[in-house]
């Protein structure tokens, strides 16, 4: 009897087992990473075009998100497996990848960590809680009506400013606002925004519909 180990055929199984719209996403999760990857190597290289590098990866995991979902419903290959696929690559896309660029540009003071945790926190919130419930928010149909909070590929919004913030050659202690000291901690009045951002998507009573 042969005894060798069969995970790598599971393994292919898996990838088999995948739709096209799940590769879409798969590259919006690559996205992400490369992006947190770029910011990384900025606090080596100290070089700004890694930082516009970082940015630029936001709107092409944008667009990855969109694609895979019109690929899914055009070729009607909806799954559980592809919604919960979406949601951890929005997670790395649009939740830490921000948060690693905001840290690179500067927001590195004790209550920049606290707002940046926060924020990434709010979008597993917000992706949980859209998981949970788009059944009952499509209304019987194949599609959800509406947005409780906004959705976190918004964030790509955040991205922007702190791409303008580079270009300007705003990063560091150049950083817009400055820096307060609260309570004997540093703080980014720049970090507020992703504080605010976090906060709209947890919101259940903003509903923005879905186009």
């Amino acid at each position: 009897m042969d005894s060798r180990p069969t995970a790598p055929r599971k393994h292919f199984s898996m990838i088999r087992g995948f739709h096209l719209a799940d590769f879409f996403t798969l590259g919006n999760a690559a996205c992400g990473v490369a992006g947190i990857g770029m910011a990384m190597r900025f606090l080596l290289s100290h070089r700004p075009q890694d930082l516009l590098i970082a940015a630029a990866f936001a709107p092409a995991a944008f667009v990855f998100d969109v694609l895979d979902g019109r690929i899914a419903r055009w070729r009607q290959t909806s799954s559980a497996l592809g919604r919960e696929l979406d949601s951890l690559a929005d997670v790395i896309s649009f939740g830490v990848a921000p948060a690693a660029l905001a840290f690179a540009c500067g927001m590195t003071g004790a209550w920049d960590a606290v707002v940046l945790v926060y924020f990434v926190c709010c979008g597993v919130s917000r992706l949980a809680r859209y998981n949970v419930t788009a059944e009952s928010l499509s209304e019987g149909g194949d599609k959800v009506k509406y947005f409780e909070g906004t959705p976190i590929p918004t964030s790509v919004l955040l991205t922007a400013v702190l791409a303008w913030a580079v270009w300007q050659g705003r990063t560091g202690a150049a950083l817009y606002g400055g820096s307060w000291s609260v309570a004997g901690a540093e703080l980014h009045p720049l970090a507020l925004l992703f504080a605010l951002s976090g906060t709209l998507m947890i919101s259940k009573t903003l509903h923005i519909p879905k186009v």
